[in-house]
């Protein structure tokens, strides 16, 4: 029996329970005859798991190695967490995890505006100048949201290492935008939103 990847099963469980049909307004303005509530999935137990999983399986495929991964609040704070978590399970399973070595990756979440009291923050957690950093984010549309984080943890001295989506919508303006703030980082998404539409149609005709 074929085990399916992390990716995989993470696609079944977004098309299961995050995509929707219908008729919606997005964050930009535009609208869309789908919607895709990534949260219903990386808040969920199991694919907050895959979620980390999956994140982690790609920067290893792609010779990614960061100190931290971050985002902006609230859409990347799910993410941070799981692949956070995962990678200090992966270093358990390595036996690894007291070694100075271990490649561990850290959370940071990015403030939508600046704190107003205590610290005055714009990054709450990891916050290290030189540090190298992957950016995420759950749904990239326009990239916006992407792109802030981006540029608060290039502020705080931090390196872009790499930039990830769980889903790219493939709008026209979105993946140059991300490419241009990333200043030559890559830019990866672990589906487009065909893949998810995809996937949910081919769930429906099983059912």
């Amino acid at each position: 029996m074929t085990t399916l990847s992390h990716k995989q099963q993470l696609l079944a469980l977004l098309a299961k329970t995050s995509f929707r049909l219908g008729h919606f307004t997005l964050a930009s303005g535009a609208t869309s005859d789908y919607y895709i509530d990534c949260r219903t999935t990386t808040l969920h137990a199991e694919g907050g798991r895959l979620t980390g999983h999956a994140i982690l399986d790609l920067l290893e495929d792609h010779n990614i190695h960061a100190d931290a991964v971050g985002g902006l609040t609230m859409g990347a704070d799910p993410i941070v967490s799981n692949v956070a978590t995962a990678s200090a399970q992966r270093a358990i399973d390595r036996g690894a995890l007291d070694n100075p070595a271990a490649p561990l990756i850290h959370g940071f979440l990015v403030r939508k505006a600046e704190k107003t009291h205590g610290t005055g923050r714009r990054i709450e957690g990891f916050l290290e100048p030189g540090a190298r950093v992957v950016i995420v984010d759950d749904v990239c549309t326009t990239g916006g949201s992407t792109i802030t984080a981006i540029e608060a943890a290039r502020e705080a001295g931090m390196v872009i290492a790499a930039v990830v989506c769980i889903v790219e919508r493939q709008e026209a303006n979105g993946r140059p935008a991300v490419e241009s703030a990333a200043h030559g980082a890559p830019f990866f998404s672990l589906f487009t939103a065909d893949d998810v539409r995809a996937e949910k149609l081919k769930q429906s005709a099983q059912e």
